[in-house]
């Protein structure tokens, strides 16, 4: 199977959160793990926030982007995908960062792996599998 993993399903494999066991499973189980090519910097962000809320310190961050970064195989180039992303985040009134997921779960036949329920309730609706 062929598997997206968003930002926050990664978070929650890489700091071993409540729903670890369920993402990693099924990363594990996997054929393919892709993600559009803005996972790294928003894995970056994400991490970054944690620094500044004093939750990890800057030697942690760096390993943890590291740990993240190989949780994919291939990243999808979002330069071949902006016009649709952009489309649908029109069409579903959601953000386009996370409508980069959905495009590139629909186009490869993947399932989402997302711990964003908004984002999880709209590719419900656009009748991509989600994990959750």
């Amino acid at each position: 199977m062929t598997v997206i993993l968003d930002v926050s399903a990664a978070m929650q494999i890489i700091l071993r959160k409540e729903k670890f066991k369920k993402f990693s499973q099924t990363h594990t189980g996997a054929n393919w793990v892709i993600a559009p090519d803005l996972y790294i910097p928003e894995l970056t962000n994400v991490l970054w926030k944690y620094n500044v809320a004093g939750i990890l310190t800057h030697g942690q961050c760096q390993e943890y982007v590291k740990d993240g970064i190989d949780l994919i195989d291939d990243y999808i180039d979002t330069k071949e995908i902006w016009s649709e992303a952009l489309g649908e985040s029109i069409k579903q009134k959601h953000s386009a960062y996370n409508m980069f997921y959905a495009i590139v779960a629909r186009r490869n036949d993947g399932a989402l792996i997302s711990n964003d329920k908004d984002l999880v309730k709209i590719c419900r609706k656009m009748d991509i599998r989600t994990i959750s």
